[in-house]
């Protein structure tokens, strides 16, 4: 498998969540001027993102959902070729055929992201049996929604893990939403680790706004996984701050609680953290800033300037 950048220091993680809000912002931006069809974003969850993936190594493999972007970026994928896919141009990961949501990055370890809710559950034991039968060392990081909790995909997925003695780390990103249904409308618990039980696997929760408590959580549960080849649920307690698609007005979100969540912001809440520990300064934040910022606009650039797929290559790549 090809090296991909791991977040050797915390201001590494900061740069990774910089590189996730500037990388949607230009989608937001993208789809509001029509380069760009419709596609969802994950803004306001960027540490759940780069502090799960910073606790994995090259050989664990990962299956996650159509909020994906910061999954990709925070495993290495580079943003050209990522935002080129979205826009279906030739020169994406899939050649412009995935479309913004169905990626697949072999090199990176990144096995598919998926819109069908609860997809990449339904996969995930499969792909974690394979990695037992073939004896590869690696576990599998399935990523999924509260959402897609309240699928029967969802318990098929755990009780088989627990039954087979599959190496798979579920990674629950609770965003409090479910396209336009608040979490409080759509689950009988509070929590989606409270299913975890029920299958006998063990469960954690961690704040995912924070970035640190994100790493340092997904770190000692996939060290369980390894430990025991055993499946480990893990719940990320984060907010979508955008909406359930771009572009949506967000009519139906409850502006306190917004407010609420806006103000523990994930990249603020990092940012504080460093410059008090005095890890970062504002000169150096803005170093920081400015260097991500250029990275996204020639990442919009070679997108941009990225050709079309032709109609001659309709079929390549479909069969095997």
């Amino acid at each position: 498998m090809n090296e991909f950048p791991t977040a050797a220091d915390p201001l590494r993680l900061y740069e990774q969540l910089l590189l996730i809000r500037a990388y949607e912002n230009a989608i937001v931006q993208g789809s509001t001027d029509g380069r760009i069809p419709g596609t969802c974003t994950s803004v306001g969850q960027e540490a759940a993102a780069v502090g799960a993936i910073n606790a994995l190594t090259a050989d664990d493999l990962i299956l996650t959902n159509h909020r994906s972007a910061g999954h990709l970026l925070a495993r290495g994928a580079d943003p050209g070729r990522l935002l080129a896919e979205v826009m279906g141009r030739r020169d994406g990961y899939c050649k412009g055929r995935s479309g913004s949501l169905h990626i697949s990055v072999k090199e990176l370890g990144v096995v598919l992201t998926t819109t069908i809710v609860g997809g990449e559950l339904s996969l995930a034991p499969g792909v974690a049996l394979a990695q037992t039968m073939q004896g590869r060392p690696g576990i599998v990081a399935c990523f999924f929604g509260d959402g897609a909790a309240c699928e029967g995909s969802f318990h098929e997925s755990l009780n088989l893990a627990a039954l087979w003695n599959l190496p798979l780390l579920y990674i629950c990103e609770n965003n409090q939403w479910q396209a336009f249904v608040h979490r409080r409308e759509a689950m009988s618990r509070e929590h989606v680790s409270d299913w975890g039980a029920g299958y006998g696997i063990p469960v954690r929760t961690v704040d995912g706004n924070d970035v640190f408590a994100v790493l340092e959580a997904t770190r000692n549960a996939a060290t369980q996984v390894r430990d025991t080849r055993r499946p480990v649920l893990l719940e990320v307690l984060t907010y979508r701050t955008r909406g359930h698609f771009e572009p949506d007005d967000q009519g139906y979100v409850d502006k306190a609680e917004l407010a609420a969540w806006l103000a523990r912001d994930p990249i603020a809440l990092c940012r504080d953290r460093l410059i008090s520990a005095g890890q970062l300064s504002p000169a150096a934040d803005a170093e920081l800033i400015a260097r991500v910022d250029a990275r996204i606009a020639t990442a919009v650039a070679f997108a941009t300037a990225s050709p079309f797929p032709s109609i001659e290559e309709l079929t390549l790549d479909v069969y095997a």
